[in-house]
């Protein structure tokens, strides 16, 4: 308690604004609220998973003469035996090996091992501790504030902001054999139980009785946020238009007429890779992070790929040095600057980026050095990736990302006040998504209305 009202001392001078505590408040209404769970899929999914973890095991064992197969050491050491070289039992390395292997035996225990090491029940597990016996709902599901650069707010528990996507069809049918526990059926139908199990997560979150949930999603919310604030004219047009921002970016980066489904098809894979990976100042090293040599593109077009892009896009790329500069020029001079509606200040040896909506996003001790490419960057104290309190680099295109992402999360939070305030209640919400659950009577006239908030 001392620590606490220390703090609250040391904090004073930066009183929070009134709109912060009102999302606070709807943050915290929210995670009372709960949703509710399906707790007989979740432990449906679990006794499954337990029962083909021992049927995979066993099967490695008999393969490979190991007493514990699911040791990578052991495992790497065996494949290796057999003149295959393996440096690690990494994910992508199994896969690797998987299609260039001709050797049988190594292909079905690769596959084994990759079928051993998904983690698809986690969340399951955690469903089951974090459920209320009584009510079978879940609560404080959601972190207020939990990503310190942005303000978002992060997944505890359960972790419900990174749910698989859903691509499995026959979704009931699947899910019907889960809670039956027909193991048989599932090895039947499927080529693997666990992704099955997977793939059902998102369908344990169940409504209570009489009610639907309606899903309200920003669509592309980042990639319209910084073409927003920073005026690239042609990204908002194509946006009021509905049309495909990978589409209409290949067009611009290429100087091609595209369809998606038509003329120059093609291109739209690499207008989305670039997409994803140059809108913060990413090169190269983004793109190869983002798997680009594995989705048809080969090394010697990646630089053309980032100078394409930046071209379309000069707006974006002036608008990540304006931020950079004037970042820059209020640690040199101590007076606020602004520039495409962001404003820095700096107090107390903090700097403050002001957002659209008001907020500010903070970087303490935030000083001007000099990197290890000899260029001047902004270094200011946080958490480290490690979780671990350091100095840590910035500079215009990450600060453009905190901004984009603080501003998207800002939306999202004016979308949940808008929402609670007609009667709508929200029962969980993702970086761009509202889930609400209301009476199966009221779902059409809600649905309508949402898309409008």
């Amino acid at each position: 308690m001392e620590a606490e009202v220390a703090l609250h001392a040391k904090l004073s001078p930066f009183p929070l604004p009134e709109l912060v505590w009102r999302e606070y408040w709807d943050g915290q209404t929210i995670n009372d609220r709960r949703i509710h769970l399906d707790l007989d899929l979740a432990n449906a999914a679990i006794e499954l998973n337990k029962q083909v973890r021992e049927k995979n095991l066993a099967r490695s064992s008999e393969l490979t003469g190991l007493n514990n197969p699911n040791s990578p050491l052991q495992l790497k050491d065996w494949v290796n035996r057999r003149g295959i070289t393996m440096a690690t039992m990494g994910k992508q390395e199994i896969q690797d090996t998987l299609t260039a292997t001709t050797d049988f035996i190594v292909e079905e225990v690769l596959a084994l091992r990759l079928e051993l090491s998904k983690s698809s029940v986690r969340k399951y597990e955690a469903m089951t501790t974090s459920a209320s016996p009584v009510d079978s709902r879940a609560r404080g599901l959601m972190q207020f504030h939990g990503a310190a650069r942005t303000g978002r707010w992060a997944g505890r528990l359960i972790q419900v902001q990174n749910l698989l996507c859903t691509y499995l069809p026959d979704l009931d049918a699947a899910r019907a054999l889960v809670k039956q526990r027909n193991q048989t059926a599932l090895e039947m139908l499927y080529d693997s139980v666990p992704y099955v199990l997977s793939q059902r997560i998102r369908t344990a979150f169940t409504p209570k009785d009489g009610c639907e949930f309606i899903v309200a999603e920003y669509s592309a919310i980042e990639a319209r946020v910084i073409a927003w604030l920073a005026g690239e004219d042609w990204r908002l047009d194509l946006f009021g238009r509905g049309e495909d921002i990978y589409c209409q970016s290949a067009s611009q980066m290429f100087g091609v007429p595209m369809e998606k489904h038509g003329v120059n098809a093609h291109l739209r894979q690499k207008g989305k890779i670039a997409e994803l990976a140059c809108g913060y100042g990413g090169s190269i090293g983004a793109l190869e992070n983002m798997r680009a040599l594995r989705m048809g593109l080969n090394a010697e077009e990646l630089p053309g790929l980032v100078s394409a892009w930046r071209e379309a896009n000069l707006s974006i790329v002036k608008f990540w040095w304006t931020i950079d500069q004037a970042a820059q020029q209020t640690l040199t001079s101590g007076r606020p600057a602004t520039t495409h509606g962001i404003t820095f200040t700096r107090e107390a040896g903090i700097l403050f980026c002001a957002l659209p909506s008001g907020r500010r996003l903070a970087y303490p001790g935030a000083t001007i050095t000099t990197s290890k490419f000899g260029r001047d960057v902004i270094t200011y104290q946080g958490q480290n990736t490690a979780k671990r309190w350091d100095w840590i680099e910035t500079y215009g295109p990450k600060l453009v990302e905190n901004i984009v992402q603080a501003t998207a999360r800002d939306l999202l939070a004016y979308a949940i006040q808008t929402v609670e305030a007609k009667g709508w209640p929200v029962v969980m919400h993702v970086h761009d998504e509202l889930i609400i659950e209301v009476p199966k009577s009221h779902c059409d006239g809600c649905a309508g209305r949402v898309g409008f908030v």
